[in-house]
């Protein structure tokens, strides 16, 4: 025995290990991806960086793309207006030596002095703004020279002021405009720039240009000088024809500066640009024409515009630049760096989600493997109650048969009382047993509800039963009631509902010292219905707890069942009222389908559950407080039970609890209808019909408390006694009497069979015996048949039946069949022999076992002989082996078993292998059959004959599912020690009489 148990631990074991390899693999796998994650987190940084640097060039690059064509945009502007102003001045200067051409040489004498010309370049200076002077220098060759000095009345002279000496020809200024006056008779042809001008000018005939110099002003400069010719020449006219046509030389000071300056001023921006003007005929000496001789400004970005002023032999360019140092734009770093910080957040969310998702992921990981322990934990568990459970109900079912046995020899009554205390534990110690095994079975989800017809009010009449001695013990009223909306008959597992309704009673009766306990059994339709016609604001809070404190005042009565305020006040009488009208008014049921929603509401008046324990009501294991545990006991298993019960039925489960006031709880559960004549035979024995004997009867009921009245006539109705109720003893002498007739108008005075009067229903004022009232009534002339008196009272029946003076003491709580023996006794009814006797041959048990061969299967002989004595009990012939090898032997085919009964743990060979062999021996034989035969019809009876059905015999009822006997070729199983109506089940489809015949 046991050696499974150790496989699975063994095996658990073994997982716990693979998971730690796995987990040691899981963290070495999780370092390299915190070490990738790093990596990767630094070169994202990398990356970011060069985009940012990226990002910046461009920027920069876009600006001083900007910046340099701004440059090249204002440059070329500033050169073409320079040139433009350059070109006029040009014009201006050209206009003037065909002026000189006209008037001095074309007219004979000519009409042009100095005086004249003087005044005319005064007057039109200011078409030459450019020009500080213009003057005019005749032609004259050296034969000429001595003439031409008469005429002017002075010498040639040099630029020195010298006299000029002798050479081919020379170039004295003749006219001048009076700011350049100073120049007059002064050679042009002895300075050598001038003299090259002048050599250019009548070749080309174009204005040529000096290079620059110093002027007067001290601005630099240069010198425009312009041919005169005395004839108009063609545009291709040679080079010599335009020497021999040359009559003089027009020329004019430019001041570069002040155009430059005047240029610059007109034009906006020129803060921000430096301008240098150069001329650049020789390339390695440009010489600067406007500007700096140091290049001012920011070298870079700058620009440079070729100038064209005409003279095709200088050449002349401006170059501009930023008078300040570009400075790189906002967006250069602003843009990048929002990008950058745009990238590390996305970064940093990828990063953090990828972490995130790791995390997550090793959780996961980490929660799988505690799922695995958990699992391999929760295996090891179950195998170890199932291991307990066996070692446990092993010798308890030995101790229990013995004990039943026992009970069934002759005893003393001293000893028939020890044997029966001992029974009386043992069961208690097998029903912990079980509780801790169905909270086991719950959590492995091996639990399975059955479908089986039951008598919801039998059910409830057996949990009064089991709890009566109890309440009574602590006067207590316990009550029970079921709506006459509820099926007689209901198809579930009676054993289950019952267990709801033990554990929920018996918490009741431990924790209530004073009161009531009432059980309510309604449909959900008009339990609904009733609740909300009445809405009070009494619940708050989960699983409807009620917050505030409240306590009970001993001097002030409630209309409840026993006069003590109950918690839940929709429970109140007012409800219950609508409830009774809804059964009176035969109120359709709200669905058609075969289910029942039943309402199951176990009130009560004891100390009720402190609010700081109201959450962990349900909690396996939990109690309210320590000393509750001292005091009451328990384990606190038996409402997280009872919860989980609840759900695999479909319902739900409540409370409502106020310390000090009581508690209670309410749940639903889903059943389905049954008709009594869908039931067959051999299950309708299991039900136990009421007498039919009081039906045509009425009563009389005397009770001041309506919720008890109510309760007793419900159970009067079941035995079918029509019954009427008023609240005091008088009420009931006057309806006796005939005083008051309207009453009884239903029910006729002469049918009235019994008065019922509730014990605390007696008034002060009754002291003389209700018989001495009833007597002197009949005395002053009534003829009434006066009904036999029954008191309803908690007190045992002698005393109360002596003080009192009545008929019957009917000791409460009342259940239906209590009440129907008390009601024989008191009304005189004759009981059948048949109804008085309970033998065991008319047990269905012992129908089915009769001559029935009956093979088990056990290595404890203790359980041998409790299983063997307890089916000869019920007329089986039994034969017990204590091995599945010995089992083996006696089941070749052919035997003559009808029924084997088979233990799970034996050593060697275990109840499952052995079952496997069974089955291969009889499909063997089937085999052979079909073979030696070929008869397909023969075949199939041998094979119905050959079956033997086979039940697992096991204390450990974890492992012997209806599954798992399956799966190895069992029938069923049945739990040791054996119960009456658990082994009828079992075996009832197998040896019923639809096998039989």
């Amino acid at each position: 025995m046991g050696g499974g148990g150790g496989g699975e631990a063994a095996a658990a074991t073994t997982a716990v290990v693979e998971e730690d390899g796995e987990a040691g693999k899981g963290k070495k796998g999780w370092r390299a991806k915190v070490k990738l994650s790093r990596v990767l987190v630094v070169l994202w940084v990398v990356a970011a960086s060069a985009l940012w640097l990226g990002l910046h060039w461009r920027f920069r690059r876009a600006a001083l793309r900007k910046a340099e064509e701004g440059i090249v945009c204002m440059c070329e502007e500033r050169a073409r207006m320079l040139q433009d102003q350059f070109a006029v001045s040009v014009n201006h200067v050209h206009a003037l030596a065909i002026l000189v051409a006209t008037f001095h040489y074309e007219k004979q004498p000519p009409a042009l002095d100095q005086d004249t010309f003087a005044d005319y370049t005064a007057r039109t200076s200011f078409e030459r703004p450019l020009l500080s002077g213009v003057a005019y220098a005749q032609r004259v060759m050296n034969a000429d020279r001595e003439s031409f000095e008469r005429q002017q009345g002075w010498i040639i002279k040099t630029m020195k002021h010298e006299p000029s000496p002798v050479q081919d020809e020379y170039a004295p200024v003749i006219y001048s405009q009076e700011t350049v006056s100073y120049i007059e008779g002064l050679d042009m042809m002895s300075g050598e720039e001038d003299r090259e001008n002048i050599l250019r000018s009548r070749a080309t005939g174009k204005a040529v240009l000096t290079r620059p110099f110093r002027l007067m002003s001290n601005h630099l400069g240069v010198v425009l000088t312009f041919p005169v010719y005395l004839v108009d020449l063609p545009p291709d006219a040679k080079v010599e024809d335009r020497v021999a046509a040359t009559a003089g030389y027009l020329g004019g000071a430019f001041d570069v500066e002040s155009l430059v300056e005047n240029l610059l001023r007109q034009l906006a921006g020129n803060q921000e640009l430096v301008v240098n003007v150069y001329d650049v005929t020789n390339h390695s000496n440009p010489l600067v024409m406007y500007g700096s001789e140091v290049p001012l400004g920011a070298p870079s970005p700058s620009h440079i515009c070729m100038l064209d002023f005409g003279d095709p032999f200088r050449k002349h360019h401006m170059i501009c630049r930023y008078r300040n140092k570009h400075h790189v734009p906002w967006s250069a770093i602003t843009t990048p760096s929002g990008v950058f910080v745009i990238c590390m957040l996305v970064g940093y969310i990828i990063y953090a989600a990828w972490t995130h998702y790791d995390n997550v992921k090793e959780d996961c990981r980490k929660m799988e493997a505690l799922k695995k322990r958990a699992e391999a934990a929760d295996v090891a568990k179950s195998q170890f109650l199932a291991t307990v459970s066996h070692e446990i109900r092993t010798p308890m079912n030995g101790v229990l048969g013995m004990l039943d046995m026992l009970l069934d020899t002759e005893l003393k009554s001293t000893q028939r009382d020890y044997a029966q205390t001992a029974q009386v534990c043992g069961k208690a110690l097998i029903s912990l047993i079980n509780e801790v095994l169905d909270r086991a079975k719950i959590e492995a989800r091996k639990l399975e509800l059955e479908s089986v017809p039951f008598d919801l009010r039998s059910i409830l009449d057996d949990v009064v039963s089991l709890f009566s001695s109890k309440s009574s013990e602590k006067g207590i009223e316990l009550a029970v009631y079921v709506s006459e909306r509820v099926p007689e008959l209901l198809l579930g597992d009676p054993g289950r509902f019952r267990q709801i309704i033990t554990n929920l009673v018996g918490n009741s009766i431990k924790f209530t010292e004073r009161g009531h306990i009432f059980v309510q059994v309604h449909l959900a339709d008009h339990s609904n219905l009733a609740t909300e016609a009445k809405v009070e604001p009494v619940v708050n809070g989960i699983n409807g707890h009620k917050d505030e404190t409240s306590t009970i005042s001993s001097s002030v009565s409630h209309n409840t069942l026993s006069g003590f305020e109950a918690a839940d006040s929709r429970n109140s009488w007012e409800n219950f009222k609508l409830l009774l009208s809804y059964e009176t008014n035969e109120m359709p049921y709200g669905s058609e389908s075969d289910k029942v929603t039943l309402v199951v509401s176990v009130e009560d008046t004891g100390i009720g559950i402190p609010i700081h324990a109201q959450d962990r009501v349900f909690t396996p294991f939990m109690q309210a407080d320590s000393s509750t545990s001292r005091n009451y006991g328990g384990t606190g298993i038996g409402l997280s039970i009872s919860q989980c019960l609840v759900e695999l039925m479909g319902g739900q489960i409540n409370f409502v609890s106020r310390p000090q006031v009581g508690s209670t709880f309410t749940f639903t559960a889903v059943l389905q209808r049954c008709e009594r004549n869908a039931i067959s035979v051999s299950k309708s024995a299991l039900l136990h019909p009421l007498p039919s004997s009081f039906k045509g009867l009425s009563s009389l009921l005397v009770d001041k408390r309506p919720v008890r009245a109510t309760v007793t006539k419900y159970h009067l109705q079941r035995l079918g006694i029509a019954s009427k109720s008023v609240g005091t003893i008088e009420l009931a002498l006057g309806a006796l009497s005939g005083r008051n007739g309207s009453l009884l108008t239903s029910m006729p005075r002469k049918q009235i069979s019994m008065l019922l009067i509730e014990s605390d229903s007696w008034g002060l004022k009754m002291d003389v015996p209700l018989h001495t009232r009833l007597l002197e009534m009949k005395q002053n002339g009534s003829e009434t048949v006066f009904p036999p008196v029954i008191l309803l009272a908690s007190a045992e029946s002698d005393k109360m039946k002596a003080k009192y003076a009545v008929d019957s003491v009917i000791t409460k709580p009342l259940k239906a069949s209590t009440l129907a023996a008390c009601l024989f006794q008191a009304l005189g009814i004759s009981i059948t022999q048949a109804h008085r006797e309970k033998h065991h041959d008319s047990s269905p048990l012992h129908g089915l076992l009769l001559g029935k061969n009956i093979l088990v299967v056990d290595d404890n002989k203790v359980n041998l002989r409790v299983a063997a004595g307890t089916l000869k009990k019920y007329g089986a012939k039994v034969e017990c082996v204590e091995s599945g090898k010995d089992a083996l032997a006696l089941l070749q085919v052919p035997h003559k078993f009808d029924l084997c009964l088979m233990d799970i743990q034996m050593p060697e060979m275990d109840g499952f292998e052995a079952t496997r062999q069974i089955r291969a021996m009889e499909a063997k034989a089937h085999d052979q059959e079909d073979d030696a035969y070929n008869s397909e019809a023969d075949s199939t009876a041998k094979r119905a004959e050959w079956h033997l059905p086979v039940l697992a015999m096991t204390a450990d009822v974890i492992q012997a599912t209806h599954e798992e006997c399956t799966k190895f070729g069992m029938d069923g199983y049945v739990s040791k020690p054996f119960e009456e109506k658990q082994l009828f089940q079992a075996v009832e489809k197998f040896l019923g009489p639809s096998i039989s015949s």
